[in-house]
């Protein structure tokens, strides 16, 4: 698993990294077992014209290809953070529970078949 953490315009942080590496571990339990290569990565970036920073999270793997954002005036960067991470977990669960409900039918579907 390759995790890639990019700050865009701003110095690096080396809290805002641990912070980051931290909330990625619930990202990374649920992407355990998938097959490599997987690939995460957070972009930071501060907005030019507002004072409100970007924050991107991508998901690339064999299975997903997810991206979440987060980009809110007066919401601060470790807010954003989180938020992008909560919703990330979401849509990764959502789609995991999707394949394995797929992979379901598709079985079920070929076992009705063999019967007739």
């Amino acid at each position: 698993m390759e995790k890639r953490i990019v700050f865009r315009g701003v110095d690096h942080s080396d809290v805002a990294e641990a912070h980051a590496n931290q909330q990625l571990k619930k990202i990374e339990k649920i992407l355990a077992h998938e097959p490599s290569p997987v690939t995460i990565d957070l972009i930071f970036e501060p907005s030019k014209l507002r004072q409100h920073s970007r924050v991107e999270l991508l998901i690339k793997s064999p299975n997903y290809d997810l991206v979440s954002h987060y980009e809110h005036e007066g919401v601060e960067f470790y807010e954003a953070l989180d938020h992008v991470i909560d919703t990330m977990y979401r849509q990764l669960l959502e789609a995991k529970d999707k394949r394995i409900e797929d992979r379901k039918q598709v079985g079920r579907h070929d076992d009705f078949k063999k019967q007739r």
